[in-house]
């Protein structure tokens, strides 16, 4: 298998994408203040834009389908034919799990902070209590997502080109190659005999 260009770009576009999108839903984190209520001695929570919890579940599913497409294309390392041994293996294995493990770690942050930035809190407190607080999410969730979908795609696309060089022993496949055939002078040759 050689490495196709248009699944590279696809892959960093993917990637890029969903980087770009965590980012924003970093800096598009809601925010929360406590208001009184007006018909009754209880405060709530007041919260600013659910953007960030679009954000951050759009470079979710960005990143899965990603991570889908270059483990469909390479079989996942387990299934399709065996590779060739030597080095180039033995990197496409630990690239393998270097992009495994980034993936799971930007999906987990990205799930988890769209959750928490969408959970809001009712009623606090009576107006009494001085240390209100509404429940929002940590700075630095998005981001770590940011940097794990980074991590994952240089796993995924150093995975990707070293599967493909183990996969084919370093050459490239070569299309249209066969036995070249000439045309026959056999009738020539014959007339200046005859």
């Amino acid at each position: 298998m050689a490495v196709s260009i248009p699944v590279l770009v696809i892959v960093i576009a993917l990637h890029l994408i969903a980087f770009v999108l965590a980012v924003g839903a970093e800096r598009r984190r809601s925010t929360a203040k406590v208001v009184p209520d007006e018909y009754d001695e209880k405060t709530f929570c007041v919260y600013g834009t659910d953007a960030s919890t679009a954000y951050g579940l759009a470079a979710f599913g960005l990143l899965l389908i990603s991570q889908t497409l270059v483990n469909g294309i390479t079989k996942c390392l387990c299934f399709g034919r065996g590779m060739m041994g030597g080095s180039s293996t033995t990197c496409a294995i630990f690239f393998f799990v270097f992009s495994w493990v980034s993936f799971l770690g930007a999906e987990a942050c990205l799930l988890a902070g769209s959750a928490k930035n969408a959970y809001h809190t009712k009623y606090r407190a009576v107006f009494q209590v001085e240390s209100l607080s509404c429940a929002t999410l940590r700075k630095g969730v998005f981001a770590a997502g940011a940097a794990l979908t980074l991590l994952s795609m240089i796993g995924s696309i150093f995975y990707y080109w070293k599967h493909s060089k183990a996969d084919t022993g370093g050459w490239q496949k070569h299309q249209n190659e066969g036995l070249g055939m000439a045309a026959s002078n056999y009738t020539e040759s014959t007339e200046r005999k005859g």
